[in-house]
């Protein structure tokens, strides 16, 4: 339980690192306060142009990446119990998602955490990796939505998680049933989470306004 609860707060402390709102600070604004209002790639990418957007990405999937690393350093010891493994970045990633998501300095107004989540995929094993860029991108670039292809992305990985614990697939291999479990529980949890903060996205999507997003203007063409 200390581990568990140690990674998280480890995890939320990356968390706090808010991409955005510091980028849209070096713009000289609040993020939270232009376009959709959420602290996140995509409207960073919309209010600031394609390489504000991709430096928010990849900050934000980094600070996943380093708390996993972090929490791995400090209590992974494979000789001891090697199931542990997935634990400490299931709970790791999951406290920077909700420090991502809910940051105390920022009024617990922050983004979506699906950046996040994706610096957790590239994490938890290199087959979701493969999956979820053509899950994503295959969406995406059909749509230009965004949010459809992040709920997918979403809903894949739980599948996945769920998928290869009862198998003992890949990096999954080594971990007992309660550990699975465990294991899908927190990443359903998230899932849900995901797919509740894309609430009104999912409602625009039922109606046909949800916005679309490019990562580059085409001639004669303005991004949405």
């Amino acid at each position: 339980m200390i581990m568990r609860l140690s990674c998280l707060a480890i995890g939320y402390a990356c968390g706090l690192f808010q991409t955005s709102y510091i980028l849209g600070r070096m713009y000289g604004i609040d993020i939270r306060k232009h376009g959709s209002g959420n602290a996140g790639t995509t409207n960073m990418l919309r209010t600031l142009g394609t390489k504000a957007g991709l430096i928010t990405f990849f900050g934000d999937v980094m600070k996943t990446i380093v708390a996993v690393i972090i929490c791995l350093s400090i209590f992974y010891r494979k000789e001891v119990n090697p199931e542990m493994l997935q634990l400490i970045k299931m709970y790791a990633a999951a406290g920077t998602i909700l420090g991502h998501n809910f940051p105390f300095y920022l009024g617990f107004k922050g983004g979506k955490g699906i950046a996040s989540t994706a610096g957790w995929i590239i994490m938890t094993d290199p087959y979701m990796v493969a999956i979820g860029l053509v899950v994503f991108f295959g969406i995406f670039c059909t749509t230009h939505y965004v949010s459809l292809g992040s709920i997918c992305l979403y809903i894949t990985f739980f599948i996945e998680v769920v998928i290869m614990g009862a198998l003992r697939l890949g990096s999954f291999a080594d971990i007992t049933t309660p550990i699975a479990i465990e294991c899908d529980v927190i990443t359903g949890l998230l899932c849900a989470m995901a797919i509740y903060r894309h609430r009104e996205n999912i409602v625009r999507l039922i109606n046909h306004n949800e916005k679309k997003t490019y990562l580059f203007k085409n001639k004669g063409e303005k991004a949405q």
